[in-house]
């Protein structure tokens, strides 16, 4: 999946968590809009591109120790740092101030990116076979 449908396909998800976490304590909508979001993604993907892989690479014994799941907060903390760097950045928009919110958005668009990812790779795959 290219960059651009990536960070389409982030902003998306980042909506769904929007719904979905929107009573959330810890987890406050100070902006809406398009821009938010977008900006949220841009930032989210670069971080999952660039400081995630570095991450898991320096903690990946406490990852195999717990079987995977240190990955999760791993993902959590990326996700919080996205957040407060679009904040910070935007003045408003996706606030997070707790970790558990960090985590449910960071599982949300997790499987969200998970299950379009899938969904484009059978299209690519359909589109080959075709020619």
């Amino acid at each position: 999946m290219n960059f651009i449908k990536r960070v389409i396909v982030i902003a998306l998800a980042l909506v769904l968590a929007a719904f979905v976490m929107r009573n959330m304590d810890g987890f406050e909508i100070t902006r809406t809009g398009w821009v938010h979001y977008a900006v949220m993604a841009i930032i989210l993907a670069i971080l999952n591109a660039s400081l995630l892989p570095l991450l898991k690479t320096m903690t990946c014994g406490m990852i195999i120790l717990t079987m995977g799941l240190f990955s999760l907060v791993l993902n959590a903390l990326v996700f919080w740092l996205a957040s407060t760097i679009s904040t910070k950045l935007l003045g408003g928009g996706f606030s997070i101030t707790s970790f558990w919110p960090a985590l449910v958005g960071s599982v949300i668009v997790s499987l969200t990116t998970m299950f379009f990812a899938q969904d484009n790779k059978k299209s690519s795959r359909h589109d080959k076979q075709d020619n």
